[in-house]
């Protein structure tokens, strides 16, 4: 059987309308929701997944309507330049995305999670605040993250997939790239998408040839940013080049979009755009690529930066002293006493003056953290080829002389006073920081394989 289509724009705001009326009237709901960092894969694998599965929804689907959710705030759409980069290849923009301000807050009407189903993308255990309400509610997984073994049990009609890949896009492509092809172009969703804010159907084949090209080029951005494009052979699985390979087609069947099709340029575009971070201040920097984990009482953060470590302890003054190296630690301080964290890491990629890929990893720890943060440096020696950052023996790198040169047992001296914001949660102890950066000589190791390590070794320590 055909299945009706519309544009994505037109999707997305028939979804948010009915995400407010399931709230309204107490009725079901599905969320396709990816990670708390909200990156560009997280994203567009959930839009996909709902966007396809919509059209087509399995047989003894909890809903027809599949409900994409963004895990960030509207505000933190700003903090991905890529985003609007994508939106305008999808002829969409923020406002049609449902974010987590969109759902009930504990003082309005709720969604009872009998009435919830959540399908997860580019993570397989829920996080955060929905993890509270909603843990048992998830019916549903497609990542290419490390199995955590949660969610175990009969997912069906919706899968479980977790397998290694280079973009979680891609498994999600596999997944429902059956019921893509079953969808013919008809006149409109059955439940009434096309006349959503004034979208009208058009039974024309051009017109879904032109939205399924739309879809595609959002699909795709995110593959070529996580796969470099296909050129990271340490990335790059058998998933995504099909994935690439069958979006591709998608784009070259449109009339509007085939002629001027340039893969390469497509990606450039949207990566420039990704490591346009330069008009961020220092904080927002921080939380654009943050995710944050509890182990045995243990607040972890790391947060992802797409520019050497002297960017960022230039976003506070301007220079490389002593004393702005010093406000940097302190700031970090504040960061963490913002989220209880007992260990925060930071991990930048940049190219190097002579054109290498490298990575930095700069840990800093309360004194509740001191023996994880050791069982993961004595680990990730092995396991991510770390060193001493020295910028006198790796000039050619431009980056920051490291903070410290001893070991994580060797006294640190304490930050610049205590934090006034964390008195309830930080012992005074806590108040010394310890922290080390190296440098990651195992550059194909993101933080996918990273903070797994980390969360081991708090395990380990405890």
């Amino acid at each position: 059987m055909a299945f009706p289509q519309n544009s994505l724009r037109a999707f997305l705001r028939y979804a948010k309308r009915g995400l407010f009326t399931a709230i309204q009237s107490s009725g079901r709901v599905t969320i396709v929701v990816g990670n708390e960092s909200a990156d560009l894969d997280s994203l567009t694998s959930s839009v996909l997944y709902s966007y396809v599965r919509s059209l087509a929804p399995p047989s003894g689907a909890f809903t027809p309507l599949y409900i994409p959710l963004l895990n960030i705030r509207a505000a933190d759409i700003r903090l991905r330049p890529e985003f609007e980069a994508v939106f305008r290849h999808a002829n969409i923009d923020a406002s049609h995305l449902v974010t987590l301000e969109d759902l009930p807050e504990a003082n309005e009407s709720p969604l009872d999670p009998k009435d919830v189903t959540f399908v997860l993308v580019d993570h397989n255990r829920l996080q955060g605040e929905l993890s509270k309400k909603y843990a048992a509610r998830v019916r549903g997984i497609v990542d290419h993250h490390e199995d955590e073994g949660a969610f175990c049990s009969e997912t069906s009609p919706e899968p479980r997939i977790i397998e290694k890949c280079g973009s979680c896009t891609s498994l999600v492509v596999r997944t429902i790239i059956s019921s893509w092809e079953s969808i013919a172009g008809g006149s409109s969703f059955a439940s009434g998408a096309s006349h959503a804010q004034g979208d009208s159907s058009v039974n024309d084949e051009s017109m879904t040839r032109t939205w399924n090209a739309q879809i595609a080029k959002m699909a795709l951005a995110s593959i070529l940013i996580d796969t470099a494009n296909l050129t990271a052979e340490d990335k790059v699985e058998e998933a995504d080049v099909e994935a690439v390979k069958y979006l591709e087609s998608k784009i070259k069947l449109s009339p509007q979009d085939a002629a001027q099709w340039d893969r390469d340029k497509f990606y450039k575009s949207i990566d420039y755009a990704k490591r346009n971070i330069d008009a961020m201040d220092f904080e927002d920097i921080l939380r654009k690529g943050y995710k944050q984990w509890t182990e045995k009482g243990l607040n972890l953060g790391v947060s992802s930066v797409v520019k050497p470590l002297d960017f960022l302890i230039k976003k506070l003054g301007g220079d490389l002293s002593e004393d702005k190296q010093q406000l940097f630690v302190s700031s970090i301080g504040d960061f963490m006493a913002t989220r209880r964290l007992t260990i925060f890491a930071i991990m930048t990629t940049f190219t190097s003056k002579s054109g290498e890929f490298q990575r930095e990893l700069y840990v800093q720890a309360l004194s509740s953290g001191y023996a994880a943060a050791h069982v993961f440096a004595e680990q990730a020696k092995v396991e991510l080829r770390i060193e001493d950052h020295d910028v006198a023996s790796c000039k050619e790198l431009g980056s920051v002389k490291p903070l410290d040169q001893g070991p994580w047992y060797a006294p640190l001296p304490p930050l610049c006073g205590p934090y006034s914001t964390s008195d309830d949660f930080h012992s005074k102890v806590d108040h010394v920081n310890r922290r080390k950066v190296w440098l990651q000589r195992d550059v194909s190791k993101s933080r996918k394989q990273v903070a797994p390590l980390m969360r081991k070794a708090m395990r380990e320590a405890a």
